[in-house]
């Protein structure tokens, strides 16, 4: 019993190192996935965070380059507007006009000529020429606004077909000393200088840059489209907030592609604000790339390692099996299929103290085939080795409890051991094997039993050696008193029982 025990232990303990293998490999996997995911994640949010410096560099870049030509061509605007609010300027003629109105204009190949209109709207001076052909602006947007408005300020047109050439135009209102509106002086930005600022950039294939007046109406794009420039995009998803704050990012799809981008702006308190926006696919295209390689590199890591450790939890299984085998091997008697010498004596032992720490009794049976010896001698060897076996399955099929141990004891002699059993029942069991037995032979006069029976509670005084004489000595008492019948013995003296 106690060599079954341990090799339910041993047994147990191959099963759970096999699973401690595959949790401890299954934990390991799961770590090294975190952490790799960890790292990817890292890497992206860096990539994420280099795009947005990049493209705050650029926006601050482009919004200082455009801010700086818009305040140096409103500042021509101004001292045309100061200069022609004195007196004097009308009896001048007009080359000295020029020279005083536009000696220190900002002149530049992108740079429209500028332009000043009486409060009528009519053309009263060009910068391009001293004698200009008449025209009259007064249904423009921006000779409305001045007229309307004393204090706009500079004002920015829609982008507009300007004197031949698409362009915004800029325009301040002339003032007299009364408040009165005395006109508009007006000049122009070309698109080419969008084009050339723009051109001067690299820029991915999908990238985009867009310049929005503080309406959200949008004054340039690139790449260029007439569809969109022009319009009022203040109603879309972020561009409240482009409007409104510093700078700042975030994402949407493009209104023209459909392309999700990260959008980036910078709002300088100049006129425009430049807004850049870059794909997604694109900022994570080096990121996904290597993540990739480092997913592929783990997914052959784990398959790698799961395969190792099923392996090895197969292997360890195995051997628990073979050990098993083996062990079986070592506690069988080879003839009858009972449990050995050896094994009978670890049962008993075990079951001995087992029986003495709960206070039960523990019954043993001892078993002794009738004449076997003259039987053997008569018929031979292989005969007497068939009684044995038919004996043996006579006591397996009378001994059926999980606890129960049945036992070859050597030569013709068996030993059941019946742990929790009184004296009584163990009795019962054994004469149980004996009528079985004599049944099972054809002649009664060979192939019979004779049962000594013993039970005893186990004290300090005692040993389990002390069961097995006084079921050996009941053995013999059922011997003498002519086989085929059970003795039960009793201490301090035996007792027989027919």
């Amino acid at each position: 019993m106690l060599f079954g025990r341990r090799k339910d232990v041993a047994k147990r303990r191959w099963r759970l190192s096999a699973k401690l293998l595959i949790a401890s490999s299954v934990a390991t996997v799961i770590g090294f996935s975190a952490i790799c995911a960890n790292v990817m994640l890292d890497m992206r949010h860096g990539e994420e965070e280099l795009a947005r410096q990049t493209l705050e560099n650029l926006a601050s870049s482009i919004d200082s380059e455009i801010s700086r030509n818009v305040e140096l061509y409103d500042l021509s605007l101004r001292a045309v507007a100061s200069s022609m609010q004195l007196p004097e300027i009308k009896q001048v003629s007009a080359p000295i006009r020029h020279l005083i109105l536009f000696d220190h204009a900002a002149t530049a190949k992108h740079f429209g000529a500028i332009q000043v209109f009486d409060a009528e709207g009519r053309l009263i001076v060009d910068a391009s020429t001293l004698d200009p052909v008449p025209e009259n602006r007064a249904d423009e947007d921006y000779f409305k606004v001045h007229r309307e408005g004393a204090d706009t300020g500079l004002f920015l047109s829609r982008p507009m077909l300007h004197r031949g050439a698409y362009a915004i135009v800029l325009s301040r209102r002339i003032t007299g000393a009364d408040g009165s509106f005395l006109g508009v002086v007006a000049g122009s930005i070309r698109f080419s200088y969008f084009h050339d600022l723009f051109g001067r950039l690299r820029l991915g294939p999908d990238d985009i840059i867009t310049v929005y007046r503080r309406d959200g109406t949008v004054i340039m794009r690139t790449p260029f489209d007439l569809d969109v420039i022009g319009h009022n995009l203040s109603h879309l998803p972020g561009l409240d907030r482009v409007l409104n704050e510093t700078s700042g990012s975030y994402s949407r799809p493009s209104v023209v592609d459909g392309m999700m981008r990260l959008f980036v702006w910078r709002n300088s308190g100049s006129p425009l604000i430049v807004q850049v926006g870059k794909p997604w696919a694109s900022i994570l295209s080096l990121w996904r790339t290597e993540a990739t390689r480092i997913a592929g590199i783990m997914t052959a890591l784990i398959v790698f390692v799961l395969g190792v450790t099923l392996f090895l939890a197969r292997e360890i299984g195995r051997r628990a099996s073979a050990e098993e085998r083996l062990e079986e091997l070592a506690t069988t008697d080879a003839l009858t299929g009972l449990k050995n010498r050896r094994k009978f004596d670890s049962e008993i032992d075990t079951e001995w103290r087992r029986a003495a720490r709960n206070g039960t009794p523990v019954a043993l049976l001892m078993i002794d085939a009738d004449h076997f010896k003259s039987y053997n001698d008569t018929y031979g060897h292989q005969a007497g080795d068939q009684v044995l076996v038919g004996i043996a399955i006579c006591i397996s099929d009378s001994v059926r409890r999980a606890g129960d141990c049945a036992a070859r004891y050597g030569g013709e002699e068996f030993a059941v051991l019946l742990p929790g059993l009184s004296s009584v029942e163990a009795f019962r069991v054994a004469e149980a094997i004996r009528l079985k037995v004599e049944l099972w032979s054809e002649d009664p006069r060979v192939s019979t039993v004779s049962v000594g029976v013993a039970s005893m509670v186990p004290a300090a005084s005692l040993d389990w050696s002390d069961l097995v004489e006084a079921a050996d000595k009941a053995l013999y008492a059922a011997k003498r008193n002519g086989r085929n019948q059970s003795v039960l013995a009793s201490l301090p003296q035996l007792a027989s029982v027919a």
